[in-house]
């Protein structure tokens, strides 16, 4: 059992006393509203949601649930600080995070006269960067030292509304981020009775992938209601046909496509996008998210070209000029745009690509090839470590195997990754480059 201090008592923090007194840890709430601290005081919630009354009460009757308002009895009364407290949107956008640091300071003053190791956890949705900025409040405040005498984590909630008691209960991942391994053990302890895989990432890990989250739930609202529009225009059953697109568990509801880095081409994607676009047009149905996917896309590879202008050389290979690995179908090739843009800034350039060498000996699409790259096909060549050896940087669209053992080989050579080869001891070599990561 952890001994355990939630610093606001709102929606989140509410709903963590409940659920960590559920878990079996003794829980002191804490907060500035005296109302709020009553209600936790008496075994009662602060917040309207389904099942919390009932697993407050349970907490409260077995001795695992007590609140205060006073933050230096908090922390001496628990090994563990939950920073559960507001962030509300400022005016420009960003998140307010004053009242966290204003709590932040009132656990460090506490931690001052503590002689034993204090874990304080950010529950709160934060820009990356808070944890740091926390910890180097809390050793200014405290005098005490990070990783001696007390430590950060982040731990992102993932909570619905009207589903927060079963979500916290039942969560599909639990993300811990902390370079402490005391305090990775810790928490991981204190959550075993969850039963959800723990992911151990970096803090600011841990602090963007809200943002990320909640962000594409948005989208998919957004989305979803896109083509219900379009649907309602045409006279189509826009929820057989979501349900339909859900039951896709391979391709539409997947990790796959879900990883950054080049662009999207070939003969589907740009040619049915615009199709669609087409059908909301002609329908008089705005459609901005999928109006802006082509943009996103082009944009993209202009990022690509733009490092390639700040790395500043004049000879260039491409490994992989397909729109992806496997095919020689070029039909809309973000690899050739990214070519020929790097040919019109004036630099030369070579080019491998397994399957279109494949292509040429077999004679199977000589007449396409021809038709769509002529210009290009003089700089094929047939070998990998020829383009290598040949230029100065090297931009690598398709996964290949002799390029991590290139890199190894020709230290001189800027290496471009844009799909991410996954290889730890070569992404650390000073001539490696992930695009995106």
């Amino acid at each position: 059992m952890a001994s355990i201090s939630v610093f606001g008592l709102g929606y989140v923090g509410c709903v963590g006393i409940a659920c960590l007194a559920k878990l079996g840890h003794k829980v002191v709430g804490c907060d500035v509203d005296f109302n709020k601290v009553s209600r936790v005081a008496m075994g009662l919630p602060t917040i309207v949601e389904r099942d919390i009354d009932e697993v407050m009460m349970e907490g409260f009757k077995a001795g695992l649930i007590s609140a205060t308002s006073s933050a230096e009895e908090a922390v001496l009364k628990s090994e563990i600080s939950f920073l559960c407290v507001g962030t509300p949107n400022a005016s420009d956008g960003r998140l307010d995070t004053s009242f966290l640091m204003s709590a932040v300071k009132s656990i460090a003053n506490a931690i001052r006269s503590k002689s034993t190791f204090h874990i304080v956890v950010i529950r709160s949705t934060v820009p990356p960067g808070t944890n740091a900025a926390v910890s180097e409040l809390i050793e200014k405040v405290s005098g005490k030292r990070d990783g001696i005498n007390f430590t950060v984590v982040s731990n992102p909630e993932f909570l619905r509304e009207g589903m927060a008691v079963s979500d916290f209960l039942n969560p599909p991942i639990t993300v811990i981020g902390s370079r402490n391994r005391r305090a990775l053990n810790k928490l991981k302890e204190m959550y075993s009775g969850l039963g959800s895989e723990v992911v151990e990432v970096d803090p600011k890990v841990a602090e963007i992938i809200k943002f990320v989250n909640n962000s594409y739930h948005a989208l998919k609202v957004a989305f979803g209601n896109e083509i219900g529009a379009i649907c309602k225009k045409l006279d189509i059953d826009s929820h057989q046909v979501m349900d339909l697109f859900c039951k896709d568990t391979q391709l539409n509801i997947s990790p796959y496509y879900f990883k950054p880095g080049f662009a999207y081409g070939g003969s589907c994607l740009p040619k049915d996008l615009r199709g669609l676009n087409f059908l909301a047009e002609s329908n008089q149905v705005e459609a901005p998210i999928l109006g802006s996917i082509e943009n996103s896309n082009n944009l993209h590879i202009h990022r690509v070209l733009e490092r390639v202008q700040q790395i500043g050389v004049r000879s260039v290979g491409i490994v992989g000029l397909t729109f992806k690995a496997g095919t020689d179908d070029l039909r809309n090739s973000a690899a050739i745009r990214l070519a020929e843009a790097v040919l019109g800034k004036g630099c030369t350039l070579r080019i491998y690509d397994r399957y279109l060498n494949i292509a040429r000996e077999k004679e199977t699409n000589l007449n396409e090839l021809n038709k769509r790259i002529p210009h290009l096909l003089p700089l094929l060549d047939k070998d990998v470590e020829s383009v290598v050896s040949k230029t100065s940087l090297v931009i690598v669209t398709v996964k290949n195997p002799e390029i991590p053992d290139l890199i190894r080989k020709y230290p001189e050579i800027h290496f471009l990754d844009l799909v991410r080869m996954k290889d730890s001891a070569v992404e650390t070599l000073p001539n490696y480059e992930g695009f995106c990561w």
